[in-house]
């Protein structure tokens, strides 16, 4: 069994140092846990570092996952190790702990982005969805972060804003991303939210894309589009309700609507949980429910390996792992997010076209929906 050249090696290692968090944001998966919390040793984290290292060539670090990284007491010495080592390193913050002494180490040790998490443009809005937390001092670390990265020649790190979008907060996009430049931004990673609870799940946008039928690509017609610029004019060339009975291009780019694939398996990334378990992506990484159409939805936690007992390479190269790698790249899985009518839908086990666990086919950062820096 063959995997495509290029997924033949890892290529970026998410690690979750903590599932710890100093907010308590309406939006995570932390409120409706019933699992084991902790950190990443000391020990746990040099086995990841040394398989790292065996890897030709290195690939990236993103330090998030499901708790706030920089609440790890030892997180500047991973980062250190990291960056000393000649690794490209990512991380994801709230933004509350990048005070000045944090600023200046993630300055000096070069890291190559930040993103912040930013979800609302004024002060009440984002009181509501990150509890705990100021906007104000946020925008502050922010201001603070890009004037120490400006009297740099590397000008790092690069700075990201990651925005969750729900029915509540949409229309403050275009202010965010004004504020977002004006702090030096230059990538903004838009996500639908993931809803964990029935009040979450009144704030989806995305209730009319599942709800459509999906049709053969071959047999969809396709428009192709010109450049176009964001303005009121620009409405005249689009169709005001996409629907996944068209396939569209822009500049001869083709755009994916209801098409299934695994963003983490075309990364070549792969997920290390705090206490070493190593999984194919982020959303294995624990056990969590989220809701679709009123229905309550469970996702299984998953692991190909441990790195407290073996190496990352050792792991990636496991015939069964090559394989799930493989079928994720055929996305070989039942539609159960549009289909959402039996049973089977409702969990990861399994599904109708055989597929045994974790079955990928309910999974919405494969329709698209759901995202990760």
């Amino acid at each position: 069994m063959q995997i495509s050249q290029d997924f033949s090696n890892v290529k970026k290692v998410y690690i979750e140092p903590t599932t710890f968090c100093n907010l308590s944001c309406k939006t995570c998966m932390r409120n409706v846990w019933n699992t084991q919390q902790g950190r990443m040793t000391h020990s746990t984290f040099q086995n990841i570092e040394k398989s790292i290292l065996t890897i030709d060539p290195l690939p990236s670090v993103f330090l998030g996952g499901y708790g706030e990284p920089l609440s790890h007491p030892n997180i500047l010495e991973m980062i250190t190790s990291l960056k000393t080592n000649g690794i490209k390193v990512e991380l994801i913050t709230n933004g509350v702990l990048l005070d000045s002494y944090i600023n200046q180490a993630l300055v000096d040790l070069k890291v190559d982005r930040v993103w912040i998490s930013v979800d609302a443009a004024d002060s009440k809005s984002y009181q509501d969805i990150r509890q705990k937390s100021e906007l104000s001092l946020v925008l502050k670390n922010m201001y603070s972060l890009q004037a120490l990265r400006l009297r740099t020649a590397h000008r790092l790190p690069r700075l990201g804003i990651s925005f969750v979008a729900m029915k509540s907060n949409i229309e403050d996009f275009p202010e965010i991303v004004k504020m977002g430049r004006m702090v030096g931004v230059d990538y903004f990673s838009v996500s639908h939210v993931l809803a964990h609870t029935v009040e979450l799940s009144r704030e989806i946008l995305y209730e009319n894309l599942l709800k459509e039928n999906l049709e053969p690509s071959q047999y969809a017609p396709k428009i192709s589009f010109p450049r176009i610029p964001f303005s009121d004019e620009s409405e005249k060339y689009m169709i005001q309700k996409t629907s996944s009975f068209f396939s569209y291009s822009i500049c001869d780019q083709d755009i994916r609507f209801g098409e299934n694939y695994c963003p983490f398996v075309n990364r070549s990334s792969i997920a290390i949980r705090w206490d070493g378990k190593v999984s194919p992506c982020l959303p294995l990484l624990h056990n969590h429910q989220y809701y679709l159409e009123d229905q309550v939805h469970y996702s299984f936690e998953h692991f190909v390996g441990d790195i407290n007992s073996d190496t990352i390479l050792s792991i990636w190269n496991k015939l069964s792992y090559q394989s799930f790698r493989q079928k994720l790249l055929n996305f070989d899985f039942s539609p159960c997010a549009y289909c959402n009518s039996c049973e089977m839908a409702f969990n990861n086990l399994e599904d109708c076209f055989g597929s045994g666990f974790p079955s990928c086919g309910k999974c919405l950062w494969a329709q698209g929906l759901i995202r990760c820096p």
